[in-house]
């Protein structure tokens, strides 16, 4: 049956393109008709804005089919979205039907500065989302390996440069601009296509693949720092020692402050526009802000407005609070708008007719031969200070080569600086245009003949498990809690989660609106004083510290912001939940009513957040004895609210360096003790579930307990051993049941009602 279902996939697969095929001719045709009529009925000597409109419609329908085309056929998409424009430029269209091409796209200077427009904040939106997929975490481990990858072609572009005839020189006064120009050209790689084709040969994890995204992001970031300096230095007009001063030394003020106090700006201004506004679609609004005024900043000093729209991405990139939702929000509309219009506008500015003068077509030749030469040697030198074998630097090699959207760019932006010619930019779109399309199949062909290591591949089998857990997904954490010492508690058990993972955390004080003598500023003040009135307030009391021989030490710095609720609690709990949180930590004082119940204000906080709860009970807690736990007892059944609660367990023991015993109980729905005592593939099972625990322990270099009670009913069994292990704090998964009152089942209620020791419930 396999080579049936095979073989059905093909003829699909081929029906679809050729269908896309004749689609794409419809639309054209369509589309220029359209653009013709209104041509004529509005006069062709005067820029028109239903013109522009059939030209945005048309590059959007093109470059979107003919991307989905090349995305069919192993080849990135962004490059059907430059051939779009190519076919409906003067290569293609131009050359077939002259006139009804410059019916389309005439050469009126207002009607093209309407297009130009476009492709300019186009640009500045790419390099944005560029930036947001950067991690200089990463692109660290393979700086020495990506400066070869620069350095070595970014020589032979500019020694290409040097000895370009003056007829392809936009100045022939200005020949050190165009060198350098070629040569950075030539030396950077795109980023985007290489990361796409890692991932789908599967080695965005591989050693080998890290390294190759990992020199793809030093190369780009590299590269647009070269750039925005070359091309200031063209804005000014003359190169001398004065004008290269001032472009490197403003540059690199406006790196060291944005990465410094300019990170903490950007995540204040993304947090506060999530917080704060009740609009849609705030957060993306602030993002382009953002990107503006760096972009402005960069031009003001001297500097080209691509090098503040990368860097606005990179910062943006790492705001703890730049939620999947809003990420995928500002993506999809540079990918479905920003995207295939520029490079469409890109490809249109490409005339490959000029490539049938012998000259031009030798010079393409020699500068893709130039390019690939040098970034193979680039990479087989990095290869070789990296201690690479030469398998490893074919496929860098191979990877680097791509030069995609990111030498569109900078070939659009030569142009527009006057650092280029028209049929030097032609030559390098086209270089662009076939070393990328030719290094999908020889990236392909290395990396599969890469072999994996028994270290790597037990690195990746680690990593998937990891990748599956709860507690590495958390980027937001609600704290509510009142001043209680239940309240302190459980912010400084909410402190140690977020603390080594840096963790952005939202206070919301419960007590506040129990007072209304009291001001949001006083209240702010009362939570910061650290070491004062209680404990210094819930913001000192969620600041994270771990035992180390028996002295606290601290953690990593945790963002902490007390949002002043003005709303009853269960109100303000749902209101702040709307703004994206993954975990919601509650404290508040007396939990527990005399009938040993869940207080009725805890069913209402607890129903209004939709995530997962940790809900806090703390025993026999006093204002100076805030200390977490010295003993964790977690209790697991293998479902998937238990694997949770373990992992919550393993994250504070490791935090506080205290001990930790997993407690196998027997689930109370399922099997009950006395067929568990009996059992012995039951038996099996909890032990393969407690290994499964300890397992996750390892992973995070913790050495923990186990124990197994089967001769005495769930609740028995947990109490029982926390007496035994002289436990303080006890970690429970619960599933909230039905009802106007907060019920975890009988095994919780038991446990809550006789335990003597501080418990954490954690909802599914």
């Amino acid at each position: 049956m396999k080579p049936a279902a095979c073989a059905n996939v093909t003829p699909r697969r081929g029906q679809g393109a050729f269908f896309s095929a004749i689609s794409i001719g419809a639309a054209v045709l369509i589309a220029a008709s359209l653009t013709t009529v209104a041509l004529a009925a509005e006069g062709k000597g005067a820029p028109s804005k239903v013109v522009f409109l059939g030209q945005l419609v048309l590059l959007m329908l093109v470059g979107r089919l003919l991307g989905e085309a090349m995305s069919r056929i192993g080849q990135p998409s962004v490059m059907g979205m430059l051939l779009g424009g190519i076919l409906l430029g003067p290569s293609a269209l131009g050359l077939l039907v002259p006139d009804l091409q410059q019916a389309i796209f005439p050469r009126l200077p207002e009607q093209k500065a309407m297009l130009d427009g476009i492709a300019q904040f186009g640009i500045l939106l790419l390099l944005l989302l560029t930036g947001m997929e950067t991690d200089l975490k990463v692109a660290h481990a393979a700086f020495s390996v990506s400066l070869a990858g620069v350095s070595v072609p970014f020589i032979c572009g500019f020694v290409v440069g040097q000895f370009l005839p003056e007829s392809v020189l936009p100045n022939a006064g200005q020949r050190l601009l165009t060198s350098l120009s070629l040569g950075t050209a030539l030396s950077i790689s795109s980023i985007k296509i290489v990361a796409a084709i890692v991932r789908e040969m599967g080695f965005a994890r591989r050693n080998l693949g890290q390294i190759i995204v990992a020199s793809a992001i030093c190369e780009d970031s590299i590269g647009w720092v070269i750039i925005a300096v070359i091309f200031g230095l063209a804005e000014a007009g003359t190169i001398n020692l004065g004008n290269v001063a001032k472009s490197v030394v403003g540059t690199a003020i406006f790196l060291i402050a944005s990465f410094t106090i300019g990170r903490r700006v950007v995540f204040l201004l993304i947090r506060w526009a999530n917080d704060h506004f009740e609009s849609d679609f705030p957060v993306v609004t602030t993002i382009l802000v953002i990107m503006g005024l760096l972009a402005l900043t960069t031009h003001f000093i001297g500097v080209h407005t691509v090098l503040g729209a990368f860097v606005a991405g990179v910062l943006v990139g790492q705001s703890p609070i730049l939620s999947r939702h809003i990420d995928e929000q500002l993506r999809g509309l540079i990918l479905a708008f920003f995207m295939p219009v520029f490079f469409g506008i890109a490809g249109l500015s490409a005339d490959l007719t000029v490539l049938a003068d012998p000259i031009l077509a030798l010079m393409t030749v020699g500068v893709i031969a130039v390019a690939s030469f040098g970034k193979f040697a680039g990479a087989f030198v990095g290869a070789e200070i990296g201690g690479l074998t030469r398998r490893e630097a074919l496929a860098l090699g191979c990877g680097m080569n791509a030069r995609g959207s990111t030498e569109v760019i900078i070939a659009s932006i030569g142009l527009s600086m006057g650092a280029l010619s028209q049929n030097l930019y032609t030559v390098i779109v086209t270089m662009a245009l076939i070393t990328t399309l030719a290094m999908p199949p020889m990236l392909r062909w290395a990396l599969a003949r890469v072999p994996m290591s028994k270290a790597e591949k037990e690195r990746l089998e680690r990593e998937e498990s990891e990748a599956k857990q709860f507690i590495p997904n958390i980027e937001r954490l609600l704290l509510a809690v009142d001043q209680s010492p239940n309240g302190k508690f459980a912010a400084r058990l909410a402190g140690l989660i977020a603390g080594p993972r840096e963790i952005a955390m939202t206070v919301l004080p419960l007590d506040v609106t129990q007072s209304s003598s009291l001001s949001a500023e006083k209240v702010k003040a009362e939570l910061e004083q650290a070491d004062r009135q209680s404990a210094g307030g819930l913001k000192g009391a969620a600041k994270t510290t771990r035992k180390v021989d028996d002295e606290e030490v601290p953690l990593s710095p945790v963002e902490v912001m007390v949002r002043t609720p003005e709303r009853p609690r269960e109100l303000a709990v749902a209101s702040e939940a709307k703004k994206g949180y993954d975990l919601l930590f509650v404290g508040i004082e007396n939990t527990r009513t005399r009938s040993g119940e869940f207080a009725s204000d805890l069913a209402r906080i607890v129903t209004a957040f939709a995530g997962p709860v940790a809900l806090v009970a703390g025993q026999n807690l006093r204002p100076e004895h805030l200390a977490p736990a010295s003993n964790i007892l977690v209790a697991v059944t293998g479902n998937e609210v238990s694997r949770r609660a373990a992992e919550l367990a393993i994250a504070l023991a490791r935090a506080c360096n205290c001990s930790l015993t997993a407690l196998y109980v027997a689930n109370p729905g399922g099997m009950s003790p006395r067929r568990l005592r009996g059992n012995p593939a039951a038996r099996t099972q909890a032990r393969a579930i407690l290994a499964e625990v300890v397992e996750m322990a390892d992973r995070q270099d913790l050495k923990i307990k186990t124990a197994l009670h089967a001769e005495v009913a769930p609740h028995q069994a947990i109490l029982a051993q926390a007496k035994r292990s002289d436990c303080d704090l006890l970690i429970m998964g619960v599933s909230q049941r039905p009802g106007d009152k907060l019920f975890f089942g009988d095994t919780a209620a038991a446990v809550f009602k006789h335990a003597p020791n501080s418990i954490v419930f954690l909802t599914g």
